[in-house]
């Protein structure tokens, strides 16, 4: 599957999903409810977003190393 698939581009024929809009982040988000209930909703919110501050972390690192790498690479070169 093509990331851009799901994400609606202009491939007809490849298209899985397509742009998600308001009415459909609503009603995935009455389901979410619907299954975990209001007590446990604050809960995967905080694990949800204290993941994605980990991978945005993990991120900077390894773009920080392939940088610093290619610097050094430079700095060997020239």
């Amino acid at each position: 599957m093509m990331l851009g698939s799901v994400f609606g581009a202009h491939r007809p024929g490849f298209m899985l999903i397509g742009p998600v809009g308001w009415s459909e982040l609503l009603i995935i988000l009455v389901i979410v409810l619907i299954f975990f209930g209001p007590k446990r909703l604050p809960e995967l919110a905080e694990a949800l977003g204290k993941s994605i501050q980990k991978f945005k972390k993990a991120s900077r690192d390894a773009k920080s190393d392939i940088e610093t790498g290619i610097k050094e690479d430079k700095d060997k070169l020239g």
